[in-house]
């Protein structure tokens, strides 16, 4: 039961990774904005950022806009916490995930990542159950590096929190694209402060021409993101497609106290379910 419980959060997580409008392309595809919940969150161990404890709120808005001018509006929300040893924590109730029918009954979830101990928990805090795992070099399942405590949203090569921009020292891969390709422009917005930081935004406009898709007029695809190097984290992220709608990622109610430090181990009550490599799970004695 516990193995069941583990993986099937972990295929919810998965299925956040990869939400997207229906009916377009996989993560980083043109036809979405790929994951809006995970980047180098959890299960996808990034770099370990210290010193720059924070708590927010991460809330993503999806909009479409149908051919009769009907709309359809997603919200969903992930609560992430860091503190100043690069430990992260991700909260999100998994009925709030897109796709999901209105009286889905799922968990609401935890998964703590932590770099200085080199474990890893998802804790289900409606059955008040957590499973850990972790080689000890830190990152989700033993991987090196840890969880930058990055937030969710990003297409390939990207992510909506957490990273620094593409081409940054210690931020994500910049997508790959021919070299001297015109119908990419990318241009600097300048500085703005956003929740009590100063970030700087950067929008990148791809053109995609008619007929190189079965279009008749071109398309324009803009991406909007806003860089807090306080935070080490993309804080604003817009993403404009005539294919999948308007997404916008922010973050919300920002506090850079330092989060207290039980939020980062299990509660000494939960039922514990431990995996080690090449082994089955086993419960905790």
């Amino acid at each position: 039961m516990a193995n069941r419980t583990f993986f099937a959060t972990i295929l919810a997580l998965a299925a956040v990774a990869s939400a997207q409008p229906p009916g377009r392309g996989g993560p980083g595809g043109p036809g979405g904005p790929g994951g809006r919940f995970l980047g180098a969150e959890v299960g996808m161990p990034g770099r370990v950022v210290k010193n720059a404890p924070y708590s927010a709120e991460i809330v993503t808005e999806t909009t479409q806009t149908l051919p009769d001018g009907n709309r359809i509006k997603q919200t969903n929300s992930v609560r992430v916490y860091r503190d100043s040893e690069g430990r992260t924590r991700h909260e999100q109730s998994l009925n709030n995930l897109n796709g999901l029918a209105p009286n889905s009954t799922l968990p609401q979830v935890a998964f703590i990542n932590d770099p200085v101990g080199g474990a890893n928990y998802a804790l289900d805090l409606s059955k008040r159950t957590a499973t850990k795992t972790g080689s000890g070099r830190g990152g989700w399942g033993g991987r090196p590096g840890g969880d930058g405590g990055q937030a969710p949203m990003g297409r390939r090569g990207e992510t909506a929190g957490g990273d620094a921009p593409a081409g940054v020292p210690g931020g994500p891969r910049p997508m790959m694209r021919p070299r001297g390709n015109q119908n990419v422009k990318t241009e600097s917005l300048g500085r703005q402060m956003i929740e009590g930081v100063q970030a700087e935004g950067t929008r990148t406009t791809m053109t995609i021409p008619a007929g190189q898709i079965g279009n008749e007029l071109p398309l324009q695809v803009v991406s909007e993101t806003w860089y807090s190097a306080e935070l080490q984290a993309v804080i604003l992220r817009k993403r404009s497609d005539p294919r999948a709608g308007d997404t916008v990622t922010r973050y919300t109610n920002l506090s850079r106290a330092e989060p207290p430090r039980t939020l980062f181990e299990p509660p000494a009550d939960f039922k514990m379910t431990e995996f080690t490599r090449g082994s089955r799970p086993r419960p905790k004695q």
